[in-house]
């Protein structure tokens, strides 16, 4: 089930997810399900601003990152690991030991498997999701499997495009696979948000409200989800 929320603008998208995300860390033991991207940003900068001023405290909080590139280190300043740590994490007091985002290996099998036991010992309060222009989660790329779980995934040449911003607009520095949460694990979440901005994502939002649920569309299947949370700019909902 959906529940909308549209705004004027990114600045507005962000104060209303916060307040969303402000609800779920009142449980000083939730879990958190996090993202990368521009989306997210304005949230985790409220995140932080909240836990300096009020002193809200994650120390407790435990996180599972979506996903990960694939063949870029740890310290590369474009892995996820070096955003969530640059735009969250280092403002709080979150336990580095608390914090899961997906890792590269030799053995790819072994690496979704040991991320797929360690969500196992948990259920996710809250699931931030942007959407990809072309309805990816996660990196759940058009045609993945609705009972997918963590996986490595072909980014779509639309995805590496989107997402070469980050790579001085170069397509060719952006990774061409990733490690992803599947969309089976991303719907056990107890609540979801997704939040999006931008007239390039107003074709996708539509696809996941109104459109038929299909693999085509992966964030379609958010309409079987019993509490969603979609806050959208104006240019996000034109289609709406």
């Amino acid at each position: 089930m959906f529940t909308l929320i549209k705004v004027k603008d990114y600045e507005a998208m962000s104060d209303e997810a916060f307040k969303v995300m402000k609800g779920v860390v009142a449980d000083p033991k939730c879990v958190l399900g996090l993202a990368t991207g521009s989306s997210p940003i304005g949230l985790y900068q409220r995140m932080i601003a909240d836990h300096k001023e009020n002193g809200t405290s994650y120390a407790e909080v435990t996180t599972f990152n979506l996903d990960e590139y694939v063949g870029l280190p740890k310290s590369h300043p474009e892995s996820y690991y070096s955003f969530m740590h640059r735009n969250l994490f280092e403002g709080l007091d979150i336990r580095e030991e608390n914090i899961h985002i997906p890792e590269d290996g030799e053995d790819h099998d072994a690496k979704c498997r040991e991320y797929d036991e360690a969500m196992q010992e948990y259920r996710v309060d809250l699931q931030v999701l942007g959407i990809g222009s072309n309805g990816h989660i996660g990196f759940n790329e058009p045609g993945t499997p609705f009972d997918s779980k963590t996986h490595i995934v072909t980014l779509k040449e639309s995805t590496r495009k989107d997402n070469a911003r980050f790579f001085e607009d170069d397509i060719n520095k952006v990774p061409t696979h990733a490690i992803t949460m599947g969309i089976d694990t991303i719907m056990h979440a107890k609540k979801v948000i997704i939040v999006a901005s931008g007239a390039n994502k107003a074709d996708a939002i539509y696809a996941m409200m109104k459109g038929p649920v299909t693999e085509e569309c992966p964030a379609s299947i958010l309409q079987k989800h019993p509490d969603v949370v979609v806050v959208v700019d104006e240019a996000a909902a034109a289609k709406l």
